[in-house]
Formats: C-alpha cells, structure tokens, sequence
C-alpha cells in the first residue's frame, strides 16, 4: 500500500501522536514536537548516513559516544550526546526487525540513546539551553515507549511473520517493551514475566 501525503511533517505528526494516545504513552508537546523534527530530519538520508570512503555510513554509537566525551567545548560534547540519542532513537524506532541479525541488537541502542540524552538534560540544564534540559529529560526517561512508539509508526499496515513473533518475543525479552508483549497477544503468545527475570540473570 502507498499512501500519498501531502506534507511529511503532518505525516509523522499525525502518525507519533496516534501512536503515542494507543500506546498510552504521555509526553510533553515540546518533546513530541522534537520526535516529529527528528524523524523529518532523518527521512533525508544525507542527515542521517555520513560519507566515508566506503560509502554512506551511520557511525557506530560506541565512536558518537568516544566523539563526544573527547570534544574540546561544551557545546560540541552537547552536539555529539544529542546526535548520539537522536541516531539511537530513530534506528532503534524504525530499524528494530533488522538488528536480529546483527551483533548488536536493539537494547543497546535503547541503552546509549537513554544515556546520551540523559547526560545531555543534565549539561543543558546547566547551560544557556536550560529550556531544552526538560525535554531531554523526557526523551531520556521514556526512551523505550518512545521506541515502541516509532516502532508502530514504521511498522503501519506490516503484518507479521513467524519469523517475526520470535524476534518481537526477542525483544521483549532484552527490552520488556510493553508494545512487543501486546503485538505477542495479539499473535496468540503469552509472554510470562519469568522468562524476562531468567534472561536477564
């Protein structure tokens, strides 16, 4: 199915916002409002993929993350954890099906993007773009229903494999997303909360 839209902005405002009201997930306009710029930003591949000689490349988290805390300025460590958790959200949110077979998987992205932009809420708060702290804050506090949020506006009209139901219980395993256990019902799978407790030991 293609759908025709007429501004990508309204798109993906209307879409985040949907899912964020099924998925009961409560944020502030101004963090809501950051997500959309995110994801319009990142719908141009020249804003997300970076030029190297092998070709256009999304940097690895672990070199955003020594990038940042090596920066010579404030404001450049700033720039350098905000590019980190905005990467990390957008993979996370709409690549998920494909870190299955990838060594590092989903929970790693949740794991840096949190960190990264909690970090940031803190430096901001204490810089000249306090405004941005609270939204930072958010973004990092909620940053797993913000993957799931994404996940659903990514995966719209997508019906599920059986390949898929292994990887959703995957990752709700590694995660406990709240989006994966409800798609595994709706799938006929139930997953117990022993499972996650025995994973993560």
């Amino acid at each position: 199915m293609v759908l025709t839209v007429h501004s990508l902005r309204e798109y993906f405002r209307d879409s985040l916002h949907a899912a964020l009201e099924h998925q009961r997930v409560e944020v502030c306009a101004e963090t809501e409002q950051y997500v959309v710029n995110l994801l319009t930003l990142f719908a141009r591949s020249e804003a997300l993929f970076e030029q190297t000689p092998d070709g256009a490349r999304i940097k690895p988290l672990v070199v955003m993350l020594a990038e940042a805390l090596e920066a010579r300025s404030a404001r450049e460590r700033c720039v350098g954890l905000q590019r980190l958790g905005d990467v990390s959200l957008f993979v996370a949110g709409f690549f998920a099906q494909g870190f299955a077979r990838k060594l590092i998987d989903i929970d790693y992205h949740v794991a840096m993007g949190g960190r990264a932009y909690g970090t940031l809420s803190d430096a901001v708060s204490r810089s000249g773009r306090a405004a941005l702290g609270p939204v930072f804050g958010e973004l990092a506090a909620k940053f797993q229903p913000l993957v799931d949020a994404l996940n659903e506006v990514s995966e719209a009209g997508y019906q599920h494999s059986d390949r898929d139901i292994l990887r959703l219980y995957e990752v709700w395993l590694k995660t406990g997303s709240r989006r994966a256990q409800h798609l595994l019902s709706g799938l006929g799978v139930s997953p117990s909360a022993g499972a996650r407790t025995a994973f993560q030991h």
